[in-house]
């Protein structure tokens, strides 16, 4: 079972920044979790949400700036001042610090089309990534099951997951399709299907998990992994609840 750093080391960095990486590949993280959207001039920078609002000194939709304007902003400050020289990231800045820290594990690009479709943003993303080999290992995941119908065409031989919210038919999306090798779902999901969740026939990843207490639930479901905004202290945790089976 691997841990996931959830947009980075969220719980300690500000969320999909380069100091919130950073902080990941340091603490250990196996896998590195980011999402990516497109500006109005076509290029990928690294956001959670659809607006700037909540996570920089901005208001509006990306979709409507230039990457000059998401560049003018500060992505930091909210979190804490000492932050306050933090910008969005691009995609190719984020992977140009994974090689420059020589990061090993998984990088797991969600493509964030399930409220903008971002017109060729799986082409774009794919682009990037088949550009050169990477000392890393990277999946796609996405909520948004055309979005990940399309990144298996650019790449067939790629992992793909989806990324599940509250609806009970995605499970049986994911299972329809033999390309989509796991699914991302609510914690609490998972725990409330805690008789299938050992033998599911693909992978299962919960978001969020981060108390020992809720890490240790799910290991006992054999997940493959968590996602989590603590990934130092989540790593700690794991190797106390096998050493204690």
């Amino acid at each position: 079972m691997k841990i996931f750093a959830h947009r980075g080391a969220s719980g300690t960095r500000p969320e999909n920044t380069l100091p919130s990486f950073a902080e990941a590949i340091r603490a250990g993280a196996e896998g590195i979790e980011l999402d990516v959207q497109l500006t109005k001039d076509d290029e990928i920078v690294v956001m959670h949400d659809e607006q700037v609002n909540r996570t920089t000194n901005g208001k509006g939709a990306i979709k409507d700036k230039t990457l000059k304007e998401i560049k003018a902003l500060n992505a930091g400050s909210w979190f804490d001042d000492k932050y306050d020289s933090t910008k969005v990231p691009t995609l190719k800045e984020v992977v140009d610090l994974f090689i420059a820290r020589n990061y090993r594990g998984i990088v797991e690009i969600e493509l964030k089309t399930s409220v903008e479709e971002y017109p060729g943003i799986e082409e774009k993303v794919s682009n990037l990534m088949t550009s050169q080999e990477w000392p890393f290992t990277y999946w796609y995941c996405s909520m948004n099951v055309d979005t990940l119908e399309r990144i298996h065409k650019l790449e067939p031989k790629t992992r793909i997951d989806l990324v599940m919210v509250d609806s009970e038919e995605a499970p049986t999306m994911a299972l329809d399709r033999s390309y989509i090798k796991g699914i991302h779902p609510r914690t609490d999901w998972a725990l409330d299907h805690d008789a299938e969740v050992p033998n599911y026939p693909i992978d299962v990843r919960p978001w969020i998990v981060n108390d020992e207490e809720t890490l240790a639930k799910v290991m006992d479901l054999r997940v493959a992994g968590v996602f989590s905004d603590y990934p130092e202290k989540m790593l700690s945790a794991k190797k106390r609840n096998q050493q204690r089976t």
